[in-house]
Protein backbone atom coordinates (compact mmCIF):
# COMPACT_ATOMS: atom_id res chain seq x y z
CA UNK A 1 0.00 0.00 0.00
CA UNK A 2 1.48 3.25 -1.11
CA UNK A 3 1.25 6.42 1.15
CA UNK A 4 2.06 9.72 0.75
CA UNK A 5 5.38 10.57 1.56
CA UNK A 6 4.88 13.67 3.73
CA UNK A 7 2.54 11.46 5.98
CA UNK A 8 5.47 8.58 6.12
CA UNK A 9 7.87 10.97 7.63
CA UNK A 10 5.16 12.17 10.76
CA UNK A 11 4.75 8.43 11.04
CA UNK A 12 8.66 8.52 11.33
CA UNK A 13 8.34 10.80 14.09
CA UNK A 14 5.29 9.14 16.43
CA UNK A 15 6.46 6.68 19.03
CA UNK A 16 4.46 3.00 19.15
CA UNK A 17 1.16 2.77 20.97
CA UNK A 18 0.80 6.48 21.02
CA UNK A 19 -2.72 8.56 21.30
CA UNK A 20 -2.82 10.69 18.35
CA UNK A 21 -5.16 13.23 17.16
CA UNK A 22 -5.12 14.15 13.35
CA UNK A 23 -6.66 17.36 12.63
CA UNK A 24 -7.98 17.73 9.20
CA UNK A 25 -7.42 14.22 8.38
CA UNK A 26 -8.91 14.05 5.29
CA UNK A 27 -9.32 10.02 4.19
CA UNK A 28 -7.71 8.82 7.20
CA UNK A 29 -4.60 7.40 5.75
CA UNK A 30 -2.24 8.86 7.99
CA UNK A 31 -4.12 7.10 11.12
CA UNK A 32 -4.45 4.25 9.16
CA UNK A 33 -0.97 4.08 8.16
CA UNK A 34 -0.26 4.48 12.31
CA UNK A 35 -2.37 1.84 13.52
CA UNK A 36 -0.77 -0.54 10.78
CA UNK A 37 3.00 0.44 11.90
CA UNK A 38 2.79 2.15 15.17
CA UNK A 39 -0.31 0.09 17.41
CA UNK A 40 -1.53 3.90 17.73
CA UNK A 41 -5.09 4.59 19.39
CA UNK A 42 -6.22 7.87 17.27
CA UNK A 43 -8.58 10.26 16.09
CA UNK A 44 -9.24 12.05 13.10
CA UNK A 45 -11.33 15.43 12.70
CA UNK A 46 -12.55 16.80 9.63
CA UNK A 47 -15.38 19.09 8.71
CA UNK A 48 -15.86 17.83 4.85
CA UNK A 49 -18.23 14.96 4.84
CA UNK A 50 -17.08 12.85 1.93
CA UNK A 51 -13.87 12.74 4.00
CA UNK A 52 -15.57 11.41 6.71
CA UNK A 53 -16.91 8.96 4.34
CA UNK A 54 -14.38 7.81 3.48
CA UNK A 55 -12.48 8.01 7.22
CA UNK A 56 -15.17 5.14 8.19
CA UNK A 57 -14.05 3.27 5.36
CA UNK A 58 -10.91 3.06 6.47
CA UNK A 59 -12.16 2.13 9.82
CA UNK A 60 -11.00 5.30 11.79
CA UNK A 61 -13.23 6.95 14.65
CA UNK A 62 -13.60 10.17 13.18
CA UNK A 63 -15.16 13.44 14.33
CA UNK A 64 -17.09 16.06 12.08
CA UNK A 65 -15.86 19.75 13.28
CA UNK A 66 -14.91 22.82 12.39
CA UNK A 67 -11.09 23.27 13.22
CA UNK A 68 -11.95 26.82 13.29
CA UNK A 69 -14.01 26.88 16.78
CA UNK A 70 -10.96 25.29 18.59
CA UNK A 71 -10.63 21.95 20.26
CA UNK A 72 -12.74 22.64 23.32
CA UNK A 73 -13.96 19.37 23.47
CA UNK A 74 -10.88 17.76 24.22
CA UNK A 75 -9.20 17.75 27.80
CA UNK A 76 -5.64 18.90 28.08
CA UNK A 77 -3.33 16.69 27.84
CA UNK A 78 -5.45 13.69 26.53
CA UNK A 79 -3.27 12.67 23.43
CA UNK A 80 0.72 12.46 22.80
CA UNK A 81 0.93 13.44 19.62
CA UNK A 82 -1.74 16.29 17.91
CA UNK A 83 -1.06 16.58 13.99
CA UNK A 84 -2.12 19.00 11.18
CA UNK A 85 -0.48 17.57 8.16
CA UNK A 86 -0.72 20.38 5.40
CA UNK A 87 -3.71 21.97 6.67
CA UNK A 88 -2.29 24.81 8.48
CA UNK A 89 -3.54 26.89 5.54
CA UNK A 90 -7.00 26.59 5.69
CA UNK A 91 -7.18 27.88 8.99
CA UNK A 92 -8.89 31.20 10.30
CA UNK A 93 -6.83 32.11 13.31
CA UNK A 94 -3.61 29.83 13.46
CA UNK A 95 -2.36 30.69 16.53
CA UNK A 96 -5.92 30.04 18.20
CA UNK A 97 -5.65 26.23 17.01
CA UNK A 98 -1.65 25.78 17.61
CA UNK A 99 -2.29 26.72 21.43
CA UNK A 100 -4.97 24.44 21.35
CA UNK A 101 -3.17 21.81 19.65
CA UNK A 102 -0.31 22.56 22.62
CA UNK A 103 -2.84 22.52 25.32
CA UNK A 104 -3.76 18.88 24.39
CA UNK A 105 -1.26 17.05 23.06
CA UNK A 106 2.37 16.47 24.57
CA UNK A 107 3.95 17.52 21.14
CA UNK A 108 2.61 18.53 17.96
CA UNK A 109 3.25 18.04 14.20
CA UNK A 110 2.78 20.88 11.92
CA UNK A 111 3.23 20.38 7.93
CA UNK A 112 2.41 22.93 5.13
CA UNK A 113 3.42 24.13 1.66
CA UNK A 114 5.74 26.41 1.45
CA UNK A 115 4.80 29.66 -0.51
CA UNK A 116 7.83 31.00 -0.86
CA UNK A 117 9.56 27.81 -3.45
CA UNK A 118 11.29 29.06 -6.31
CA UNK A 119 8.15 27.65 -8.34
CA UNK A 120 5.99 30.03 -6.81
CA UNK A 121 8.19 32.47 -6.73
CA UNK A 122 8.82 32.49 -10.85
CA UNK A 123 5.50 32.13 -11.79
CA UNK A 124 3.93 35.09 -9.82
CA UNK A 125 6.91 37.46 -10.77
CA UNK A 126 6.83 36.71 -14.70
CA UNK A 127 2.85 35.26 -14.71
CA UNK A 128 1.55 37.78 -12.83
CA UNK A 129 -1.06 35.25 -11.51
CA UNK A 130 -1.34 33.55 -7.90
CA UNK A 131 0.61 30.24 -8.47
CA UNK A 132 -0.81 27.08 -9.06
CA UNK A 133 1.39 24.52 -8.06
CA UNK A 134 1.63 20.54 -7.39
CA UNK A 135 0.92 21.51 -3.47
CA UNK A 136 -0.62 24.56 -4.06
CA UNK A 137 -2.91 23.15 -6.65
CA UNK A 138 -6.41 25.95 -6.78
CA UNK A 139 -6.46 28.78 -8.34
CA UNK A 140 -7.12 32.01 -6.23
CA UNK A 141 -10.73 31.91 -6.83
CA UNK A 142 -11.07 28.44 -5.70
CA UNK A 143 -8.44 27.82 -3.23
CA UNK A 144 -9.83 26.98 0.59
CA UNK A 145 -6.20 28.21 1.48
CA UNK A 146 -6.72 32.09 3.20
CA UNK A 147 -3.39 31.77 5.09
CA UNK A 148 -0.62 30.82 2.89
CA UNK A 149 2.73 31.38 4.39
CA UNK A 150 6.77 30.74 4.04
CA UNK A 151 9.04 28.52 5.84
CA UNK A 152 10.50 31.84 6.95
CA UNK A 153 7.08 32.98 7.75
CA UNK A 154 6.52 30.37 10.33
CA UNK A 155 9.53 30.00 12.24
CA UNK A 156 9.49 33.80 12.82
CA UNK A 157 5.74 33.13 14.04
CA UNK A 158 7.11 30.10 16.59
CA UNK A 159 9.96 32.30 17.20
CA UNK A 160 6.95 35.39 18.61
CA UNK A 161 5.22 32.80 20.06
CA UNK A 162 7.50 30.85 22.08
CA UNK A 163 7.18 27.49 20.36
CA UNK A 164 10.29 25.33 20.40
CA UNK A 165 10.36 23.86 17.50
CA UNK A 166 12.43 20.33 17.88
CA UNK A 167 12.68 19.08 14.67
CA UNK A 168 12.11 20.38 11.10
CA UNK A 169 12.38 18.64 7.69
CA UNK A 170 11.96 20.73 4.56
CA UNK A 171 11.38 18.63 1.33
CA UNK A 172 11.24 18.86 -2.41
CA UNK A 173 8.46 17.43 -4.16
CA UNK A 174 9.93 14.13 -3.54
CA UNK A 175 9.85 14.56 -0.21
CA UNK A 176 13.77 14.41 -0.18
CA UNK A 177 16.02 16.73 1.58
CA UNK A 178 19.29 17.64 -0.95
CA UNK A 179 21.60 20.22 -0.36
CA UNK A 180 19.59 23.17 -1.95
CA UNK A 181 16.84 22.34 1.05
CA UNK A 182 19.30 22.86 3.58
CA UNK A 183 21.09 26.14 1.93
CA UNK A 184 18.11 27.68 1.03
CA UNK A 185 15.48 25.81 2.87
CA UNK A 186 12.53 29.19 2.09
CA UNK A 187 13.55 29.02 -1.84
CA UNK A 188 13.96 25.33 -2.67
CA UNK A 189 11.32 23.77 0.03
CA UNK A 190 8.31 22.89 -1.27
CA UNK A 191 6.64 21.23 1.69
CA UNK A 192 7.81 22.06 5.39
CA UNK A 193 6.95 19.73 8.45
CA UNK A 194 7.99 20.60 12.02
CA UNK A 195 7.85 19.38 15.34
CA UNK A 196 6.89 21.73 18.37
CA UNK A 197 6.48 21.59 22.06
Amino acid sequence: MAFRKDLLLISSWIRPRSKVLDLGCGDGELLKLLKIDKNINGYGIDNDVMNIKKSLTNDINVLQMDLDDGLGDFESNSFNYVVLAQSLQVVKNPKLLIDDMLRVGDEIIVSFPNMGHWVARLQLLFRGKMPVTENLPYKWQDTPNIHLCTIKDFMDFCKENNYEITEKYIANDKQKKNLFNKVMPNLFGEVATFRIR
